[in-house]
């Protein structure tokens, strides 16, 4: 018998004290080495974007990785790979934690298009109160205090 999953998540961290170093020169070469991070852990992405300070990924799980490990390999080596490479030269690491949402699949277009869109998005809402937001659309209780 195989194995069957189909779990969409939406992984969403931010840089170190939400620091805006996420300059839009660059991005797309970070974007492409995630999303390279996520073809060889056999992860579907369905899509990347992000703002100064934080990222959105879109991407089903292969079964045999854990969504912690996947995110601390994305973490460790994209902040490796942004030092040496100099993409944003003001970068100074991602900030602990993470958001992880899972959605239906019949969701996924919505969701694509709504994290293509981060750029509009955050014309009107900071990334924090955008964070907030998702807590609340998922029902996870949080405390304020560690959100810088």
């Amino acid at each position: 018998m195989s194995t069957y999953t189909q779990i969409l998540y939406q992984i969403v961290f931010s840089t170190f004290k939400r620091e805006e170093t996420l300059a839009p020169s660059n991005r797309q070469e970070l974007f492409r080495y995630i999303a390279g991070i996520l073809q060889n852990k056999k992860c579907h992405l369905y899509r990347i974007n992000g703002v100064y300070d934080h990222l959105h990924i879109v991407t089903h799980l292969h079964p045999s990785i854990s969504l912690a490990s996947l995110i601390k390999d994305i973490k460790l080596a994209g902040s490796d790979h942004i030092k040496k490479s100099k993409l944003f030269p003001a970068f100074n690491g991602w900030q602990d934690g993470y958001g992880a949402f899972t959605y239906s699949f019949r969701d996924k277009d919505k969701l694509i298009e709504y994290v293509k869109n981060q750029e509009i998005h955050h014309q009107v809402k900071t990334s924090r109160d955008e964070f907030i937001e998702l807590l609340d659309e998922h029902g996870i209780e949080f405390d304020e205090k560690y959100f810088v």
